[in-house]
């Protein structure tokens, strides 16, 4: 006697169909379970055998086999009770043998009701691109899934239900298309409260507009972690396919609230500084997306910036230039993407107060100069935008005057973002700040004036080819903000201004 029904395995954010074979044959009762398990997978014959008998079923008679083909890849977690359970049931003659074009998934509970599992946006994808027409996952998992078009999902709230449905065809219905509500910045805290800070707002608008690194250094209470708060309220709208695939990070790090599964707000991760390198990047036994990750298509925030481990620092020079990073075990790799606008807030000294120009530095030269680079130059050299937030004078405020909202800056921040959907159309560029080598003269025009500022700058400065690269991006934002497909002066002037702290801090206690 033998059974077959279609499921879905899945490591890291990549899902692989998996098939689900089970054989009775004679001997002594045993039940085996195959195909490279992990101990999950082993445990579902103790939660099955207790499901049967919670129900009263009869377990089958003789040595039952169950194969979890491609026997090569290892199978990981719980969602392979449910496909089991049916095959046996299927081999029992409990429910007719089940249509190829369907594909079950779930955790059983020891009563028979199915628990959520992780993962389930990727693996119904999956799911959907080979050919399979129908999904039977636990019902809290069935909005998150509902958002795949092609493909009909069936909530199941326990095993007897679902039994009822393969024998009758009732009791179970296709899950609505889950439509997300409308997006409103309006719960998010206003630019408009903050007074003064215009350089820092123009740098976050800038930053907002082409995704851009940005760090801000100012003494403690000039208002870096008030700016930064703030700076979800200018983000440009998430797209439905980059909402996709941030919620399938959220879904394999457990992290979906059933009742809005889809993530449709830009993501905003404000980060510890004592958050270890698996915590920032990803990693464990079997690899979890880490913040960086959990921050994709949206801002990673780092407060305190000097204060973190410097190796766990350098863990974010690859993820920040490439966009993705690779996690490698034993058991395979995993690739988690993490396209991210990285914000860092720093004091300039130990205790804040270096360049204040109304309380005295306490600190030595040495002191300074440690504390700076704890920043590495590699890692200082992948922020785009650099900008000094200076205490407040009391005038400012005192009077207060009247300061721009969210609302105004992002429309101008939406608008640029608009232009640039625009211009890369067709490719897998999203934002200036991701413009890669072999486009960027095309794309970035620039008047005479302006080469001749940025030749200049480029040999008083001693720039970097990633330095000049960066330059040039951020002047391609600042045109884009202004509505002008040619670079001009000005653009490159306010670029190469956001470069300044380098020279001003690093370079004199190098």
């Amino acid at each position: 006697m033998f059974s077959r029904v279609n499921s879905l395995g899945l490591f890291g954010l990549n899902a692989f169909p998996v098939t689900v074979e089970a054989n009775v044959s004679a001997g002594q009762p045993t039940f085996d379970v195959v195909g490279l398990p992990d101990a999950a997978v082993q445990e579902s014959k103790a939660r099955i055998r207790a499901v049967m008998g919670h129900l009263k079923l009869k377990l089958l008679n003789g040595r039952v086999t169950v194969n979890l083909a491609p026997a090569s890849v290892k199978k990981i977690g719980s969602m392979f009770d449910l496909p089991i359970a049916v095959a046996l049931m299927e081999l029992g003659g409990l429910v007719p043998r089940v249509s190829d074009d369907a594909a079950f998934m779930g955790e059983l509970s020891l009563d028979g009701s199915l628990a959520p599992i992780n993962g389930v946006l990727s693996m119904v994808i999956t799911a959907m691109k080979n050919g399979l027409k129908r999904v039977f996952l636990p019902v809290e998992n069935a909005r998150e899934a509902s958002v795949v078009e092609g493909i009909d999902v069936y909530g199941v709230r326990d095993l007897p239900q679902l039994m009822d449905f393969l024998v009758h065809g009732t009791g179970i219905s296709p899950e609505p298309k889950y439509e997300p509500s409308v997006f409103s910045n309006k719960h998010y805290e206003d630019f408009a409260d903050v007074m003064g800070q215009y350089s820092a707002k123009k740098a976050l608008e800038v930053a907002a507009a082409g995704a851009h690194n940005v760090l801000m250094l100012g003494p403690p209470g000039s208002g870096k972690s008030m700016l930064a708060k703030r700076i979800p309220s200018i983000m440009p709208k998430i797209t439905f396919e980059e909402s996709i695939e941030t919620t399938q990070i959220y879904s394999v790090a457990g992290m979906i609230d059933p009742s809005a599964p889809l993530v449709c707000e830009r993501p905003f991760r404000s980060v510890s500084h004592t958050a270890s390198s698996v915590g920032l990047i990803g990693g464990g036994s079997t690899p979890r997306p880490g913040e960086i990750s959990l921050a994709h298509n949206g801002v990673l925030f780092l407060d305190e910036f000097p204060e973190f481990d410097r190796k766990v620092l350098e863990t974010l020079r690859q993820p920040l230039e490439n966009g993705d990073i690779t996690i490698s075990r034993a058991i395979g790799s995993v690739n988690y993407p993490c396209d991210v606008m990285l914000v860092a807030a720093m004091n300039p000294c130990p205790c804040g107060n270096f360049g204040n120009p109304v309380k005295k530095c306490t600190c030595t030269p040495s002191q300074v100069g440690a504390y700076l680079h704890k920043i590495s130059r590699p890692v200082l050299d992948r922020i785009d935008i650099q900008v000094e937030v200076k205490p407040l004078k009391y005038d400012e405020l005192a009077v207060r005057t009247p300061q721009e909202s969210s609302a105004e800056i992002l429309e101008r921040v939406q608008h640029a973002r608009d232009i640039q959907a625009k211009r890369f159309s067709g490719t897998s560029i999203r934002s200036n700040s991701r413009i890669t080598s072999d486009i960027i003269a095309e794309v970035c025009p620039l008047e005479n004036d302006a080469k001749k500022l940025l030749s200049d700058a480029f040999d008083s400065l001693g720039l970097s080819a990633r330095a000049y690269d960066r330059i040039l991006k951020v002047a391609r934002t600042c045109a884009d903000l202004e509505d002008s497909e040619i670079i001009k002066k000005s653009h490159v002037s306010q670029a190469i201004s956001f470069r300044s702290l380098d020279r001003k801090y690093w370079d004199n206690f190098s």
